[in-house]
């Protein structure tokens, strides 16, 4: 099957639900991780402070989905029906079967839970089942030790680092983190992923 452009979809699973991402969700959002440091210390920026200055964010990041440059999800929590976070489809390249899942975040209330976990099984599964990828990449901060192993768990492998790869909001210089998961290791990384949801459960 030819690989195909990633549209706004909404994804269904039983902890969360990921659906388009809009300007109606940035006051759930404000609540989950407006000025909340830690959440925003990877995102390329100071955490918002304000409504209006999340809002100016996810402005920016839907300005970016018209010209497709992103397919950005709002990750609803399903028992409160309140969105928690965002994520997005990027970097994408349908000649090459590739893509990359990335901007994500989730209020700290949320880490260490199935969020994360759900979440990544539902856009592996569109990405591999229904848009017929060949190749799905997530990369991080080298300094970024949660995310590396947030990422390692859903099964994606270390591929390498690129050096001095991006300069960060104070300066600094940023190596990248490199994962992906092929298609041939999809249906193995999908069993395992399953399994830590049905096993584990709050863990994500």
């Amino acid at each position: 099957m030819p690989a195909q452009t990633p549209l706004p979809i909404t994804l269904t699973g039983r902890q969360v639900r990921l659906e388009p991402l809009a300007m109606r969700h940035l006051g759930d959002l404000f609540e989950a991780g407006g000025g909340d440091e830690e959440v925003w210390r990877w995102q390329g920026g100071p955490a918002p402070q304000t409504h209006a200055e999340l809002g100016s964010r996810l402005a920016m990041l839907l300005k970016e989905a018209e010209q497709g440059v992103y397919v950005p999800f709002a990750v609803i929590h399903r028992a409160t029906g309140r969105a928690i976070g965002w994520t997005a489809y990027m970097d994408i390249n349908v000649a090459e079967e590739s893509l990359e899942i990335g901007w994500t975040w989730y209020g700290r209330a949320y880490w260490r839970t199935a969020v994360n976990t759900e979440s990544k099984l539902l856009l592996l599964t569109h990405a591999f089942e229904d848009l017929g990828m060949g190749r799905v990449q997530l990369k991080t901060d080298h300094l970024n030790h949660r995310s590396q192993a947030a990422i390692a768990r859903i099964g994606a492998r270390r591929e390498g680092v690129l050096r001095r790869h991006r300069r960060r909001p104070d300066g600094s210089w940023r190596d990248t983190v490199y994962f992906s998961i092929l298609t041939d290791e999809w249906p193995a990384a999908k069993e395992s992923l399953a399994a830590r949801l049905g096993g584990l459960g709050h863990e994500g």
